[in-house]
């Protein structure tokens, strides 16, 4: 009889040793996941700041005042602009070339 409680007893250390090492590894399990939900919501609010820092230096009005203020750009006049059709192969001046068949 003694045996048999000896035995038990080491079962129920053992299952309560497994019952603290789970709930410690729950914790910080659950302390891992809130500190990377914070770090992504740290990465989602700085991915906005990018996104807007984009759209600023992207500006057309920006471009052009700094092609026209530091680079001494200007628009083309009509006469200096120059249309090319594109060149699309089985097509001949925008109607489609039809291959002869023997």
């Amino acid at each position: 009889m003694l045996r048999l409680n000896l035995i038990l007893l080491l079962i129920a250390v053992v299952c309560a040793i497994s019952t603290v090492t789970a709930n410690h590894r729950a914790r910080k399990l659950v302390t891992t996941i809130e500190r990377e939900q914070a770090r992504m919501q740290e990465l989602d609010v700085e991915w906005g700041q990018l996104q807007l820092e984009q759209s600023t230096w992207a500006s057309h009005a920006r471009i052009e005042s700094i092609a026209r203020g530091k680079l001494q750009m200007r628009p083309p006049l009509p006469a200096q602009v120059v249309t090319i059709e594109a060149v699309v192969p089985g097509r001949a001046r925008g109607r489609d070339v039809k291959a002869a068949t023997p």
